[in-house]
C-alpha cells in the first residue's frame, strides 16, 4: 500500500524540481538590468586598503562606445545607471558628457555617481547637476586620522564632504554617502555628523573580499586585514545582505562582471545585452531584497537649482 503513495511522493518532487529549474531558466532569460553600476575607469587617487575594484588595468572606453553601450542598455529596460571607479572624477568631461548624454538623449530615469569626494567641483555641479539626480560620497570616518589610516586622503575629508552636501543643496542633487564598515571604523558612532549632513540616504557596506581584487598580498590591496564579523557589522548597522551579487557591474571595457568567480561576459557592443546578462550571475532577488529600487529621482521642484516649476512659467 505504501509503495504507490512512496512513487507518487517521489514523481511530485521530480516535477516540483523541473518547474523550479524552468521558472529559474525562463526567468535568467528575461532579466531586466533596470539599475547599473559602470565603473567606466580603474585608476583612482586614494589608496583604501579594502578596495574591490583596484587599478589593474588602465582601460577606458572612447565617449563615443560608451554611449552606444549605454544605448543599448537603456533599450534593454535599464532606467537608471551609476557611473563608479577607481574615482570618476579624475575624467571629469568623460563623466560629465556622459551624464548629460543620458538624461538628455536616453532620458534616463535617474543618473548618479559614486565618489571619493577629493576632486569635486563647484563649477562640475554648475554645468551637471541638472542632469544629474543622485551624487554619493563615500565616507568611512569623521576621524581624519582614521581615514587616513583607512588610504581614504590626507586629512581633509571631512571638511570637503560638508562642502559638497551644500553644493548638493544648492544645485538640487539628492546628497548620499556611503560607507565601508571594516576594522578600524566599526565601533565609531556617527550619528551627530550625520544628523548635520542631512545626506537623503546612508547606505552601509561590510568590507568585500574579491578573488583577484583584493584577497591576497599578490594583489594590489589587501582587504584581510579590514575584514569584521557578521555580528560586527550587524552591531553597526543593519544588514544590507549578500552585496556583490545583487549588483550589476559594467566595467572599463563594457562587460558584465561575475562576482562568482566566473570570466566577464562579452562586451555589450559585440554581444548584446541579453546574451552578456545570460553569461553572468546577478542575483535579482537580493537586488529586490537590499532595497535596489527605491525612489531615486530627484524632486521636480529642485530641477533647476532650487526653483519649481512655477518660477519657469513664462
Amino acid at each position: 500500500m505504501w509503495l504507490p503513495a512512496l512513487l507518487l511522493l517521489l514523481l511530485l518532487l521530480i516535477t516540483l524540481t523541473i518547474l523550479r529549474l524552468l521558472h529559474t531558466h525562463h526567468t535568467r532569460r528575461n532579466q531586466i538590468p533596470i539599475s547599473i553600476n559602470y565603473h567606466f575607469t580603474r585608476r583612482c587617487n586614494y589608496t583604501c586598503g579594502f578596495c574591490f575594484h583596484t587599478a589593474s588595468t588602465s582601460h577606458m572606453e572612447t565617449p563615443s562606445r560608451a554611449k552606444d553601450a549605454l544605448r543599448l542598455l537603456a533599450q534593454a529596460g535599464m532606467k537608471k545607471l551609476n557611473f563608479a571607479g577607481g574615482e570618476p572624477f579624475l575624467y571629469p568631461k568623460f563623466l560629465g558628457e556622459l551624464i548629460d548624454f543620458c538624461k538628455q538623449d536616453l532620458h534616463l530615469e535617474s543618473v548618479s555617481v559614486v565618489t571619493n569626494g577629493s576632486l569635486i567641483k563647484e563649477s562640475f555641479l554648475r554645468k551637471h547637476g541638472k542632469n544629474l539626480d543622485i551624487l554619493a560620497v563615500s565616507c568611512d570616518s569623521f576621524n581624519e586620522a582614521t581615514n587616513v589610516r583607512i588610504g581614504r586622503g590626507t586629512g581633509d575629508q571631512v571638511k570637503k564632504l560638508y562642502q559638497i552636501a551644500e553644493w548638493c543643496a544648492k544645485y538640487g542633487i539628492l546628497f548620499k554617502v556611503n560607507t565601508v564598515v571594516n576594522r578600524l571604523n566599526h565601533t565609531e558612532d556617527m550619528n551627530v555628523h550625520l544628523s548635520e549632513l542631512k545626506p537623503f540616504r546612508w547606505k552601509c557596506f561590510q568590507v568585500l573580499i574579491v578573488e583577484g581584487e583584493n584577497d591576497t598580498k599578490q594583489t594590489l590591496r589587501n582587504g584581510h586585514d579590514f575584514i569584521i564579523s557578521d555580528e560586527e557589522f550587524a552591531q553597526f548597522c543593519e544588514a544590507q545582505g549578500l552585496m556583490a551579487k545583487s549588483y550589476l557591474i559594467l566595467d572599463e571595457y563594457l562587460r558584465f562582471l561575475d562576482r562568482t568567480g566566473k570570466q566577464p561576459s562579452g562586451s555589450v557592443l559585440e554581444v548584446g545585452v541579453k546574451k552578456a546578462l545570460e553569461s553572468v550571475f546577478w542575483d535579482e532577488d537580493a537586488f529586490l531584497e537590499r532595497g535596489g529600487l527605491y525612489d531615486w529621482v530627484k524632486p521636480e521642484s529642485k530641477a533647476c537649482g532650487g526653483e519649481g516649476r512655477e518660477s519657469l512659467a513664462w
